[in-house]
């Protein structure tokens, strides 16, 4: 099991699921319209390092975090 976080201004509670990798992770994602607007511009986490690809394996107890682009001043 993987644990699923949401940062910044998406407003979702943290997700608890059985996937393998980013690419079932994606395909969740993709029919939950409150975060499949952010989908395209998120960075990804795995265990707090960034991941460039879907491919990214994943174990038991990873977590996983969707980080959005935000503005800072």
């Amino acid at each position: 099991m993987v644990k699923v976080e949401f940062l910044g201004p998406i407003q979702k509670e943290a997700l608890e699921l059985e996937i393998a990798d980013l690419n079932e992770l994606a395909a969740i994602l993709q029919k939950d319209e409150e975060v499949n607007e952010w989908l395209e511009s998120c960075a990804v986490a795995v265990n707090d390092t960034l991941v460039a690809s879907l491919e990214c394996p994943l174990k038991d107890g990873d977590k996983i975090s969707l980080l959005p682009p935000v503005c800072g001043g």
